[in-house]
């Protein structure tokens, strides 16, 4: 299954800045109860159903990044639902959207990609209600999700604030792992720890991010670190600062990455976020790299108030995240992202 793939995850998806340049000129009907739409480039949509409630509406998918047909389902569903996390809502419906040759793979491992998606669902606490499949050469499996929010608690990627503390919750450099397991040039264990992070739900982030009244957050996913913080200062008409040395990362990438082992993907969010980017003097080049790094079900990116900062840290480092870190903050100044 994976060797019909020569992408998979969301190493996948479109460049960044070819996507923009498509939707520019496409209309859309606008409308007061459209909470948000596609301007801000959020992680997902959101409509006003009445006073106390609003709807979060997303879609992902992807081709195999693992061999295991039931690991896979289970990375892409985790990763289709974090877009509701990302945006402080709680999963509600699920599709399947599944691709699938008619001939070449066994059925049996469409099942157990199937199943394993459900896993997934199942945990969220959302209920399945049915899918589309099309037959396609290459698999591909994930989601369209709608999540709720309660008005007062959404979250966005347009509302930081200078003087907001960032978190990161989980550790980059997935798809760096994954294009070394490849190659040979990664150990089994961090290549097995990778692929249990992209199982872990962010539903304890999206807890998190309401209990200590967040506005602005995303998940960090295709597009890597650089570009969905550039997203979010050019929303927010601010400056994420990063101090790269805290930011949180799995085992051996950095290795990988002074050795060469770069993924395309990486090159293609540089070129998306160079006009906005400020790298420190003498910052090394695999670190900037590593921002650049598409992950796969990755982390949120929150933005917190100074005062709950820290406790917040504590609270995600107890749970599910133990290696979550304060990784920078948001100040005044052109909007845009600088890696220190």
């Amino acid at each position: 299954m994976l060797s019909t793939s020569q992408t998979g995850g969301c190493s996948a998806k479109l460049p960044a800045g070819l996507l923009n340049d498509l939707l520019s000129d496409i209309p859309m009907l606008k409308n007061e109860r459209v909470l948000v739409d596609i301007e801000t480039h959020d992680d997902a949509g959101v409509y006003l159903l009445n006073p106390d409630t609003a709807l979060i509406v997303t879609t992902d998918f992807f081709p195999p990044l693992c061999s295991d047909a039931r690991t896979f389902g289970r990375i892409a569903a985790c990763n289709a639902l974090s877009d509701v996390y990302a945006m402080g809502g709680k999963p509600l419906l699920s599709l399947n959207l599944t691709m699938f040759p008619a001939e070449g793979i066994p059925l049996e491992v469409l099942h157990d990609i199937l199943l394993g998606g459900q896993e997934m669902v199942n945990e969220a606490g959302a209920f399945t209600m049915g899918g589309h499949t099309i037959v396609d050469a290459v698999p591909k499996y994930g989601l369209a999700v709608v999540g709720t929010v309660k008005p007062e608690e959404l979250v966005r990627n347009d509302q930081a604030e200078a003087g907001d503390v960032l978190i990161l919750t989980k550790p980059l450099g997935c798809g760096v792992v994954i294009a070394g397991h490849r190659l040979g040039m990664v150990s089994e264990e961090t290549y097995q720890k990778t692929l249990l992070q992209m199982q872990k739900l962010n539903r304890q982030g999206a807890e998190t991010m309401r209990k200590n009244h967040v506005r602005c957050g995303t998940d960090v996913t295709g597009f890597g670190l650089a570009g969905h913080a550039c997203k979010m200062a050019l929303a927010s008409n601010c400056s994420l600062h990063f101090q790269t040395s805290a930011l949180p990362v799995l085992p051996e990438v950095m290795d990988l990455l002074k050795a060469g082992c770069v993924p395309g993907a990486a090159f293609k969010n540089l070129d998306f976020v160079r006009a906005h980017l400020q790298t420190a003097a003498g910052l090394p080049v695999e670190r900037k790299m590593l921002c650049c790094d598409a992950q796969t079900s990755g982390g949120l990116l929150m933005c917190l108030k100074p005062d709950v900062a820290e406790a917040a840290l504590d609270e995600l480092r107890k749970g599910d995240f133990p290696e979550a870190a304060i990784v920078g903050s948001v100040q005044e100044g052109e909007a845009g992202v600088v890696f220190e």
